[in-house]
C-alpha cells in the first residue's frame, strides 16, 4: 500500500511539472497508438485475481503520465470462448473496465457497447480469471471509442474542447477517414489518439504513424440523439465519502459526485485540490 502513495504523489509532481507544457509536435499532426485488448482493474479484483493485498507489478510506462502496462495478465471469458494473456493496465483503478475490439467480441460471443473509456454503466458483464481467482463483473466490458488524449496547452492550439467529436484523417498506404472522435483534455495527459485494433487494421495504420483532425464539430451543436449511447449518463449523486489514504486528481475526475468527503487523514495532493476547484466540486474534510 505504501508504495502505492508513493507511486500516486510521484505522478502528481511530474504532472504538475509537465502541465504547462506544450507537446513537442507543433505540425498539426496528432501521433496514433493502436489500443490492443487490456483490462483496467480495481484494486478489489486485483486481490480477487491475485491474492490478499496484491499489488500490480510494472513491466513498462505508457505514454500518458502515471500509465503503466503490468506483468500480470488475466483470461477474459465469453459464452463461445476465451482470450488468454489479455494484460492489465495500471495503476489500479476505481472501477474494473475491459477494453476490446468488435473481433475479439466475436471470438467471445459477446456485444459489449461502444462508450466512452469509464462509461461502464449498462455496459456488457465478462468474467476474468486469474492464477488465484475469477471474477465476474456484472458490467465494465466495452468497446472503448476513438479518442485524442491533449493537454490544455494541446486543446487550445488545435481549437477544440473536451467531449468534443471531430473528424480524423490519417494518411498512409490506405488513407482513412474516422468519425466521432472524442477530444479528452487534461493536466495529466500527453498528446495522442487511441484508436483499436480494428480501426488500425483498416486503415494498415501501426504504431508511429500520425493523424490530422479534417473536422471539428462544436460541442453545442452536436445532436446527442443522432450519437451512439456513449454520451447517456446517469444523475450524478451529491455526495461520495472518500475513504482511502491519498486522494489525487485521478480519483477526483473518477467521482462524479458534487461533494467529496474525506477523513481527516486522507491526503489531498495539490492537483486533487486545483481540480477540485476546476471543476467545482466541494472537498469536505470529516472529523474522525
Amino acid at each position: 500500500m505504501q508504495e502505492n502513495l508513493i507511486r500516486k504523489i510521484v505522478e502528481e509532481v511530474l504532472q504538475q511539472v509537465l502541465k504547462n507544457q506544450p507537446s513537442s509536435h507543433h505540425d498539426g499532426k496528432i501521433p496514433v497508438g493502436v489500443s490492443a485488448r487490456h483490462v483496467h482493474l480495481a484494486q478489489t479484483e486485483v486481490e480477487q485475481l491475485f491474492g490478499e493485498n496484491y499489488q500490480l507489478t510494472p513491466k513498462f510506462e505508457l505514454s500518458q503520465p502515471g500509465q503503466f502496462a503490468a506483468e500480470e495478465t488475466v483470461v477474459i471469458a465469453g459464452p463461445k470462448g476465451s482470450i488468454e494473456r489479455v494484460r492489465i493496465l495500471g495503476p489500479a483503478r476505481s472501477l474494473s473496465q475491459v477494453e476490446i475490439s468488435w473481433t475479439d467480441a466475436m471470438k467471445l460471443g459477446v456485444k459489449p457497447p461502444l462508450r466512452v473509456s469509464g462509461d461502464i454503466k449498462g455496459s456488457s458483464p465478462v468474467t476474468l480469471i486469474g492464477p488465484k481467482g475469477s471474477v465476474v463483473l456484472n458490467e465494465g466490458l466495452i468497446i472503448a471509442q476513438a479518442h485524442i488524449h491533449m493537454s490544455p496547452t494541446d486543446s487550445a492550439r488545435f481549437q477544440v474542447a473536451d467531449g468534443q467529436s471531430v473528424q480524423i484523417k490519417v494518411e498512409g498506404i490506405r488513407p482513412i477517414i474516422l468519425s466521432n472522435v472524442m477530444i479528452r483534455v487534461s493536466e495529466r495527459y500527453r498528446l495522442e489518439m487511441h484508436i483499436d485494433t480494428d480501426e488500425a487494421n483498416a486503415g494498415l495504420i501501426q504504431q508511429g504513424a500520425f493523424a490530422e483532425i479534417v473536422n471539428a464539430q462544436a460541442k453545442e451543436k452536436i445532436n446527442v440523439k443522432e450519437l451512439p449511447p456513449i454520451v447517456s449518463q446517469a444523475e450524478k449523486p451529491l455526495s461520495y465519502l472518500f475513504d482511502k489514504k491519498l486522494l489525487s486528481q485521478v480519483e477526483v475526475l473518477e467521482i462524479e459526485a458534487q461533494e467529496i468527503v474525506v477523513p481527516k487523514k486522507t491526503i489531498v495532493t495539490a492537483l486533487a485540490y486545483d481540480k477540485i476547484r476546476e471543476l467545482n466540486k466541494t472537498l469536505t474534510i470529516r472529523a474522525d
